[in-house]
């Protein structure tokens, strides 16, 4: 495909004589007069290079320039390289073109081979960073998946300890994602909630399985132990510098929203968002999976404890979404 070069002059020789040069180089050329042509040009139009001429009436090079630049980020679109026409010496014309993003300039009058060789060199180098920039794109995307897939084998690790809660941390990391989708979280912190909820309980690898299992009540000391999996789970998780949001779950997912939870009776907005959603999630999945001492609940008494808990338990706001979700889920198929 022909690459695309608009030349920007008010000198009508300088345009016919780059137009021909370029052309003949095999480049698609457009030439335009003026900056508020050119501005009116990019509105439906695309642009491989641009070659914009800094002395001009009306508007200048760097003018012209800025409102480009501005007119890219307000529609969010990539910028496009450009060369400076230049016909005097002025290197603080330079200065001033290189450090408002220009890529290189071109002294009038022109030799041919150096403006072809010049554009040229500059498009094979675009090319090689758009290139580049796909493969780290790709690369990236290869490793948070890779990233994925470790964290939920992890997950299954640790559901694999409670002979009752198999998948539980998988099923509290979907709800959170999609209660966390309702309340307009970014794509993005969607997929962090995601993350963080399948390893919200990963402090329960220190406690003893004797415990985790044991089918009758547990005694206070018992109880006391479940209740050391939250700051394990921190301190498993608190060193991980590339998501450091990870421990957040792990260590406030059983605070209260009226501050009487553990381990630090946090209350309501003191307690990180994210925590605040998963602990809606953890408590909707504990309900509606099977115990040794009872069944799945029905949705009817869930929906019930959910309502009874919010603004003391929960969050009002996060669990009136996860009523919303049970609400739509008329075939009760949000279970273990």
């Amino acid at each position: 495909m022909e690459e695309r070069v608009v030349i920007v002059d008010d000198d009508a020789i300088i345009l016919k004589s780059a137009k021909t040069v370029l052309s003949e180089a095999g480049f698609k050329v457009t030439c335009l007069k003026s900056g508020r042509l050119l501005l009116e040009y990019v509105v439906k139009n695309s642009i491989d290079l641009l070659l914009l001429d800094i002395k001009m009436p009306d508007l200048d090079g760097f003018e012209t320039m800025k409102l480009l630049r501005q007119w890219e980020k307000e529609n969010q679109k990539e910028e496009i390289p450009v060369i400076f026409f230049t016909a005097n010496d002025d290197c603080r014309a330079e200065t001033t073109g290189l450090s408002m993003g220009a890529m290189d300039f071109i002294r009038k009058p022109f030799m041919a081979e150096v403006l072809t060789l010049r554009v040229r060199h500059l498009l094979e180098l675009i090319r090689l960073q758009r290139n580049l920039h796909a493969e780290v794109v790709k690369k990236t995307k290869e490793i948070e998946a890779l990233s994925v897939h470790i964290v939920q084998t992890i997950a299954e690790a640790i559901d694999a300890k409670d002979t009752y809660t198999k998948g539980h941390s998988s099923r509290v990391a979907e709800y959170s994602r999609e209660i966390a989708k309702r309340a307009g979280y970014t794509f993005e912190k969607q997929e962090e909630i995601y993350m963080i909820g399948l390893l919200h309980d990963v402090g329960k690898i220190g406690v003893p399985d004797a415990v985790i299992n044991k089918p009758g009540k547990l005694t206070d000391e018992e109880y006391n132990t479940i209740k050391t999996h939250p700051g394990r789970g921190y301190k498993i998780l608190q060193n991980i510098v590339e998501m450091p949001k990870l421990s957040i779950g792990a260590r406030y997912h059983h605070e209260r929203y009226d501050g009487r939870g553990y381990p630090d009776r946090l209350a309501g907005d003191a307690i990180p968002e994210e925590a605040r959603i998963i602990a809606v999630a953890d408590a909707y999945d504990a309900m509606t999976s099977n115990r040794s001492y009872r069944g799945i609940i029905p949705q009817d008494v869930v929906m019930s404890e959910l309502e009874k808990g919010s603004g003391t338990q929960f969050d009002p706001k996060f669990a009136a979404i996860m009523l919303e979700i049970i609400k739509e889920d008329t075939e009760f198929k949000l279970h273990e």
